[in-house]
């Protein structure tokens, strides 16, 4: 069958066209690679860095961060004494990329707002590729340098937070509590594979995050991964802090809720009288005692009102990675006691965590010895306090 004379001259243009197009995608492809090259020579014949990576500084977000008259919690739950010091906690050397500012923005913005890689990617105008590359990049740095926000105190500030305890708990008898430690179920969305590990004795899938507190709600220590069916008593037990043996030093006492054993070898941590209590010395030592370490579960509920639309419902994000995005949230909750960034827990939060755990029935272990008497001698001098 004879083919159309004008068929012939189609296809000799779509070759021609094709041909063309395939020359132009090569000479694109050249003129990276030479940019790429001169961007080495000038990194190997100069001690500068190089900087290759230009920003959009027109697009809203980064308009609102370089007019430094406009206020920026809104938009990234942090206000910008908290953020310029944010950055400085994160000054790290770097030859290439696009700078630490820009990617602790991505990073607190993308905690801000759900952790979603589409939005930050609109937001800043840049490619979600390298959004998600600079997300893991700080969450991987923050883990690594935790110490650097999240530290117990010195041993000269140990009395400044034993009389803030003793403010708290509305006793002096608890000066010398240096700490209070909980737990708090971050909720995820659980694995495939070992899906009943992280359904909680609340009947959600979640992480467990262990913390210890000052008295100013500062996180002096924290302990995450653990899937939330585990016990309290458990984590507590495989958690650094108690393994190290470090702290508290002797003569000083850290507070913890029923859920946890009442020890005062290898640590000392002071618990409260099981219920029925009996009579009104234990009774009264509860109460003065849950006045004090209601400071860490107010930390937990200012944690997750700041970061509300990631902590408040479950975290899209594996279960793997989970524990850094969490840590990083406690890494910012100090950060900003530290510049004066402080806020009220919501409501709904506070009652999402004041749900204590069940006690772990369990014979204390042989390198243990329980606080029950050092918890009587302070129950007891509460009890002789003359009335207010």
């Amino acid at each position: 069958m004879p083919v159309p004379a004008v068929v012939l001259p189609v296809v000799w243009a779509v070759f021609v066209y094709l041909r063309l197009m395939n020359q132009q995608r090569r000479h694109v492809e050249y003129r990276r690679r030479i940019r790429r090259l001169l961007c080495l020579e000038d990194l190997f014949q100069s001690d500068r860095p190089v900087t290759y990576c230009s920003l959009n500084t027109v697009v809203p977000i980064l308009r609102l961060w370089f007019n430094v008259e406009l206020e920026i919690k809104q938009d990234f739950r942090l206000n910008r004494q908290a953020m310029h010091a944010l950055q400085r906690l994160m000054q790290r050397e770097q030859d290439h990329g696009w700078g630490t500012e820009f990617e602790v923005l991505i990073y607190v913005y993308w905690l801000a707002h759900g952790l979603s890689y589409r939005v930050v990617s609109r937001v800043f105008s840049v490619p979600k590729s390298t959004v998600h590359r600079i997300i893991h990049k700080v969450a991987q740095f923050i883990w690594d340098n935790l110490h650097r926000a999240i530290v117990f105190p010195k041993p000269a500030d140990l009395d400044t937070v034993g009389d803030g305890f003793a403010q708290c708990s509305g006793t002096p008898v608890l000066n010398k509590a240096v700490g209070a430690i909980d737990g708090c179920h971050i909720r995820i969305k659980p694995p495939s594979v070992h899906r009943l590990d992280y359904l909680n004795y609340k009947g959600f899938y979640s992480i467990n995050m262990q913390a210890i507190c000052d008295s100013a709600g500062k996180f002096l220590d924290i302990f995450v991964g653990y899937p939330g069916s585990v016990h309290d008593t458990r984590i507590l037990k495989n958690s650094n802090f108690y393994l190290a043996r470090n702290y508290p030093p002797n003569g000083y006492f850290i507070l913890g809720d029923g859920g946890y054993p009442c020890l005062e070898t290898p640590i000392c941590l002071i618990t409260p009288y099981r219920e029925p209590v009996n009579g009104p010395v234990q009774r009264k030592f509860n109460y003065h005692q849950s006045r004090a370490r209601s400071i860490v579960e107010r930390a937990f509920g200012i944690m997750k009102t700041r970061w509300r639309s990631t902590l408040f419902r479950a975290l899209e994000v594996s279960p793997t990675f989970a524990p850094q995005v969490i840590a990083s949230c406690a890494f910012l909750h100090n950060v900003c006691i530290d510049n004066g960034d402080v806020l009220e827990p919501d409501n709904d939060v506070a009652v999402d965590i004041l749900d204590p755990e069940p006690p772990l029935q369990e014979a204390p272990e042989a390198h243990e010895t329980p606080g029950n008497a050092t918890r009587d001698r302070l129950a007891a001098l509460i009890s002789a306090q003359a009335p207010h």
